[in-house]
């Protein structure tokens, strides 16, 4: 069914305007709520009050302190501090355990990667051994010799000639940097996580820090719609490819495990929003997730916003959670070329050995670099019209009115940037342009670049900017590159760069490339403005850009709360935009309430499995209506007809 547009709006010509009205999540720079994450890429430009919070809430999430309920804090050796105290003892572990760092997972470490190495035994006398009896082949060749020992030994004998094995070896990582969540942190200690990998418990942290920042009673909030007018969209670029998804299934036979029967449903790569159906919202409208490389995460943006400008939904979460950090997935990245490895690190700079700071400045957009670093992430966001925006009392962060989507055409290979990415972000600056007017493209706007810090992307998404700026006479557009700090998360990437931009809306800065020693020659940096520190920009616009492997182009236009507000003015009147205000008082009371308590570490993960389960048999229908118990509204079985009738 269509969830009609309010009347003036159709009388108008106009479509409902997307606005965001939730975040959450959590990437290697901290949490996405409260605008966490951002303020620690900003850090040194904050007054030291604000900084103090933020390496506060940090060492909270990290389990290096625990508030107690009088207000002071504990450490882990039982130790009572004061916040002061905290920040001052912890603020450097902070630093050093949080963005983008050597790997701390102990298969990257001094030990190597557990591998194994095929070899051809040339045995020139019978070898004896013995071995478990369900250790042994079910097919065992015909020339063994077996005799039991016990009920559980067997006693084999293998004749003189070849014998096909595989010899344990430990192989050194030749990866050893990447975006990781801030140590201590373990979302998957947070619910009653059974075997999940470590992508779908991201997924159930960074929903839930999404629901208690907006403020909103989800349940309330659902049972004002028909339940048809929520969707989700939701998934991620690769699937889950550790132990417990996909990644321990494929490896199960060939290492001599067992499959389970958790590892083949729970890899999928939209399992994200089956999850947030299933345990988290409870929705029964419409799903899915759709896969575009590290675009991922503006494709299914893309899926919302068009669900909300149409008038098929009302409110809608999107968003992605990719966890790619394993021994196989950086080795296959690795090979491509595209990684940025300890031995490209040390030709870039010269070194014979590498530093936890030469780690730390792994990621180079812009500069002179060697590869991309890759990282683990979840972003979500929530969505509704704005018309239910206002009558809802909902916060407004900002408006995303269009995603742009276009492929590279004919390609030398799959890997080859191509054109696509110039008519994506094209498109995003004319729609800013008529929305908004030239004079906030040219001085109100900013970039948020893919910025992968490979020298193939920084002269193909610095020669696309150009030739837009040139375009329209934007003169210094300033860039922010936000992989710099967080790494490269996949799908999850655009989820990371737009977070970063409502960060910039809320403070006023934009995070400078930090690791950005001097522009690389070959960068089209005329008409762009790179910079190393925090830049205050008071912004009306920014372009999240992706350009995604194999010709996967998206740039969203994004628009800042003040900005959406006037729009909202004139869409409804400034009195709809006064009652909306005093509205959103509670809204925003209850957000403070969540904030304030994720700060201290404590974090309200929702989690509801097996609560509420229908099968069938306990609905009712008409033939306009669906009844469902748990829902006060039916879903409406009324349907548009646009083809007409025999």
């Amino acid at each position: 069914m269509t969830h009609r547009h309010p009347q003036h709006y159709e009388e108008r010509g106009l479509s409902q305007l997307p606005v965001i009205v939730g975040m959450g999540g959590v990437n290697a720079a901290g949490r996405t709520s409260g605008h966490q994450a951002f303020r620690r890429t900003i850090l040194d430009a904050l007054p030291d009050t604000l900084q103090a919070q933020t390496i506060l809430a940090l060492a909270a999430m990290m389990q290096l302190v625990t508030r107690l309920e009088d207000g002071a804090w504990q450490d882990a050796h039982g130790e009572i501090l004061d916040a002061a105290d905290v920040v001052s003892r912890y603020r450097q572990h902070v630093l050093d355990h949080t963005l983008i760092r050597r790997i701390e997972d102990e298969r990257f470490g001094s030990e190597g990667i557990p591998a194994n190495r095929a070899a051809q035994l040339d045995l020139d006398d019978a070898l004896t051994f013995r071995v478990r009896r369900r250790q042994l082949p079910n097919d065992l060749p015909p020339t063994w010799q077996v005799r039991d020992i016990d009920k559980r030994m067997v006693e084999v004998v293998v004749p003189p000639g070849s014998l096909n094995v595989l010899l344990p070896e430990r192989r050194s990582a030749q990866v050893r940097s990447a975006g990781q969540l801030p140590s201590g942190f373990a979302p998957e200690t947070l619910y009653r996580s059974v075997h999940h990998p470590r992508g779908l418990s991201m997924t159930i942290f960074g929903a839930s820090d999404c629901l208690g920042q907006s403020g909103l009673d989800w349940s309330a909030l659902r049972n004002r719609l028909d339940p048809d007018a929520i969707a989700v969209y939701a998934g991620n670029s690769i699937g889950q490819l550790d132990n417990e998804g996909w990644g321990g299934l494929l490896q199960s036979f060939v290492g001599g495990g067992r499959a389970t029967s958790k590892q083949m449903p729970l890899g999928y790569g939209q399992m994200p929003a089956d999850f947030l159906n299933a345990y988290v919202l409870g929705s029964v409208g419409a799903t899915g997730a759709v896969l575009g490389a590290c675009a991922s995460f503006l494709y299914n943006l893309r899926l919302g916003l068009e669900d909300i400008r149409s008038g098929r939904r009302r409110v809608v979460m999107v968003g992605t959670s990719d966890a790619p950090i394993t021994p196989e997935i950086v080795e296959g990245f690795r090979t491509m070329g595209a990684l940025a490895d300890d031995e490209s690190l040390k030709a870039l700079d010269a070194l014979t050995l590498l530093t936890d700071s030469d780690y730390q400045r792994a990621c180079r957009p812009f500069a002179r670099n060697c590869g991309f670093t890759i990282a683990e992430s979840t972003q979500f966001l929530l969505l509704m019209d704005d018309a239910l925006a206002l009558e809802t009392g909902a916060q407004i962060l900002g408006a995303v009115p269009d995603v742009f989507v276009n492929a590279d055409g004919w390609k030398r290979s799959i890997s080859a940037p191509g054109i696509g990415n110039y008519i994506t972000l094209a498109k995003s600056v004319s729609l800013a342009r008529d929305m908004l007017g030239e004079d906030s493209v040219r001085h109100r706007s900013y970039l948020h670049a893919h910025g992968t810090s490979t020298p193939k992307n920084r002269t193909t998404e610095s020669h696309v900017f150009d030739m837009v700026a040139r375009t329209h006479g934007i003169e210094a557009w300033p860039v922010a590159a936000i992989k710099a700090f967080v790494g490269h998360s996949q799908g999850g990437a655009a989820g990371d760069q737009l977070a970063s931009a409502l960060g910039t809306f809320a403070h006023g800065v934009i995070p400078g490339i930090a690791t950005l020693d001097a522009v690389a020659d070959d960068v089209h940096a005329e008409r762009l403005r790179f910079f190393r520190d925090p830049l205050p920009f008071e912004a009306d616009a920014t372009f999240i850009n992706a350009k995604g492997f194999g010709g996967n182009n998206a740039t969203g236009l994004v628009i800042s709360p003040a900005a959406t507000e006037r729009l909202l003015a004139k869409r409804h009147g400034q009195r709809a935009v006064d009652d909306w205000k005093h509205r959103r008082e509670a809204t925003l009371a209850a957000s403070q309430t969540y904030l304030e308590t994720a700060d201290s570490g404590r974090f309200e993960v929702t989690y509801r499995f097996g609560e509420g389960v229908l099968e069938g048999p306990e609905l009712s229908m008409t033939r306009d209506a669906l009844h469902i118990p748990g829902f006060d509204r039916p879903v409406s079985l009324t349907v548009d007809n646009p083809y007409g009738q025999l």
